[in-house]
């Protein structure tokens, strides 16, 4: 099967330095970690994956310190619930990722949501908030349309306010700004009030999460972030990896990748729209998107499976996405690309998609 439904965006998780450095992480660090962090679960390959995290997030939040965890939904969690207190007031996108939805809800704070995109009401929403604490949470790539949050006038927001800004980069870290640092480079973002996490299983290819964040914010995590305390840490060889991963993506041969992965999109983005152009198939709308995450929205769940399996049986895998992960109506296939899909991949998929839309089986 050709694959169009991976976050391994630049992919690395199959590449020989990864690999290796898996190995040498288990030699080194045996296989599991034994413990949680604050018993004796951290290890020097937590330590300096953290300390890398951190000089990489620097440029963007000054003084950046890094907590590591297991997965991106612990690290959400871990914020949400321990920030979230009954001081606090959440704001939230409508379309953010079910771990930020989940976090908000297990928080004491109340949950105050905003429709996708819309801060004009967002800053009504704060205009009107009378606690101390305000923490405006968002994805940076959303992760079923693709779409970039607008960053910087979320952080003016913020500034305005005096709130805390909470992005889940999940989709963009190793992919988006300067040598894959993130949408906070993207974006050319600097400050102190930002609070940021991003995963180490998609763009780098390995596993597990971090947050990146001001001292303050790192320390209140580390003393009562119940999801971060009370489990066993990662497995040591992982962040070894992740760290051999991390210094991959900012060499030129990880710059390499993301100038393959930029071209796939072009690619793909150039062919769906002239098959848009010339088919009857007017349902069929592609999701507004630069990133590496594409919509092909059509519509009808049942359309959209039966889509999935004819392109299933030309051994093409783009599962469908349906309710209640994507608004009722907009059933999908959500398209990911990956570094590794070559010219040839991306036409087989549009050609495929083309011959369906006139009706061929």
């Amino acid at each position: 099967m050709l694959a169009f439904c991976s976050n391994d965006y630049l992919g690395l998780a199959n590449h020989p330095v990864l690999i290796e450095a898996l190995a040498e992480g288990a030699r080194r660090f045996g296989v599991g970690s034994g413990a949680s962090h604050l018993i004796s679960g951290h290890t020097r390959a937590h330590a300096q994956l953290e300390d890398e995290l951190a000089d990489r997030l620097a440029p963007c939040i000054p003084g950046a310190q890094a907590l590591s965890f297991c997965t991106g939904y612990m690290a959400n969690l871990a914020l949400l619930t321990t920030l979230g207190d009954a001081s606090a007031t959440i704001f939230a996108d409508k379309l953010n990722h079910a771990s930020l939805v989940d976090g908000a809800l297990l928080a004491q704070a109340p949950l105050q949501r905003y429709a996708h995109g819309r801060l004009d009401v967002l800053a009504g929403q704060l205009g009107r908030c009378q606690t101390p604490v305000k923490l405006i949470v968002t994805d940076a790539v959303f992760s079923m349309d693709g779409d970039l949050a607008d960053l910087p006038a979320l952080l003016s927001l913020a500034e305005e306010h005096d709130a805390w800004l909470f992005i889940d980069d999940a989709h963009g870290f190793g992919v988006l700004g300067e040598r894959g640092r993130g949408t906070l480079s993207h974006f050319g973002l600097n400050s102190e009030r930002l609070i940021y996490m991003a995963t180490l299983g998609k763009a780098v290819g390995v596993g597990g999460a971090f947050v990146a964040a001001h001292p303050v914010v790192i320390d209140t995590l580390v003393q009562s972030a119940r999801s971060y305390i009370y489990t066993t840490a990662a497995p040591p060889a992982l962040a070894h990896a992740a760290s051999a991963s991390l210094r991959l993506i900012a060499s030129d041969e990880g710059e390499a990748q993301r100038v393959q992965l930029r071209q796939s999109i072009t690619t793909l983005r150039r062919g769906l729209s002239a098959l848009l152009e010339d088919s009857p198939r007017h349902d069929w709308r592609l999701a507004d998107s630069g990133t590496a995450i594409q919509a092909l929205i059509v519509g009808d769940n049942d359309a959209a499976l039966s889509l999935a399996a004819t392109l299933d049986a030309r051994d093409l895998w783009v599962p469908a996405i349906r309710p209640p992960t994507v608004p009722v109506g907009s059933a999908r296939l959500r398209i990911t690309l990956s570094a590794a899909h070559t010219r040839d991949d991306v036409n087989a998929l549009t050609d495929a998609l083309a011959q369906v839309a006139k009706g061929e089986r």
